[in-house]
């Protein structure tokens, strides 16, 4: 069935609000100490930062990043799942390392999505591969007639070579095609995106400001001298000592 754009625009506007709350649910319960566990501050030191709230402010910027490329990478394969069911009858797969799987002309697609073209180190491609060849005895097992081709989709980006051997990869353009059957689908949707994302992020950034200041006097407490300067070995030793 051709895509119809009006119910991709319906679904983003229904459903970016759960990217959202999922951001303000996370800032809420940050703590300074567990964001300081995970951070490096031998990098801090080397790049000569000096102020409680420089320092507070990169490490939360930092961890939010990380988690946030995380929450909407899981939100863009929700959209593309439900794109794919609306065009080709895909579904979530229950393979375990296996995120949608539709037959089209005779052929079972079998697709792990990631955000972007450079997910991963060589030791989690062939976890990857490995799960793509277990998906495929499991077919195989099944008696099913269906050729089989294993699909790594990346939601953005680039690959100019899309033929791995035993997996094709496609990136960005190609991949919203490629589940969708529309070559102008990648654009389409930016737009329905932005739904209400000013008042949601004005929210947020109440949030994130006032965690930003509270973190600051935190960390002054618990790392700075009687004169407010950084004792770095109290940080390093709350960061690494065993």
């Amino acid at each position: 069935m051709p895509l119809q754009i009006a119910d991709v625009i319906e679904y983003v506007e229904n459903n970016i609000v759960q990217f959202h709350m999922q951001r303000i649910a996370k800032i809420k319960t940050l703590s300074l100490k567990q964001v300081l566990k995970k951070k490096n501050p031998y990098l801090f030191k080397a790049k000569n930062l000096r102020e409680s709230g420089e320092i507070v402010k990169q490490l939360i910027e930092a961890y939010i990043s990380s988690s946030e490329e995380t929450m909407f990478g899981d939100w863009l394969e929700g959209l593309a799942i439900f794109i794919n069911g609306k065009v080709y009858g895909g579904r979530k797969s229950a393979t375990k390392g296996i995120d949608l799987e539709f037959d089209k002309e005779n052929v079972r697609y079998i697709v792990s999505i990631k955000s972007g073209p450079n997910w991963g180190n060589s030791a989690q491609i062939e976890k990857m591969k490995n799960m793509f060849d277990a998906a495929k005895k499991t077919l195989r097992t099944s008696r099913s007639t269906l050729q089989t081709v294993c699909v790594n989709g990346c939601c953005y980006g680039q690959d100019r070579n899309p033929d791995k051997g035993s997996y094709f990869k496609f990136c960005g353009q190609a991949f919203w095609e490629f589940i969708g059957g529309d070559k102008d689908l990648y654009l389409n949707i930016i737009e329905p995106l932005g739904h209400k994302a000013k008042e949601r992020n004005e929210e947020y950034m109440e949030l994130y400001e006032g965690m930003i200041n509270k973190f600051t006097v935190e960390f002054t407490k618990l790392f700075c001298d009687d004169e407010g300067r950084i004792e770095w070995e109290k940080l390093v030793r709350y960061n690494s000592e065993k």
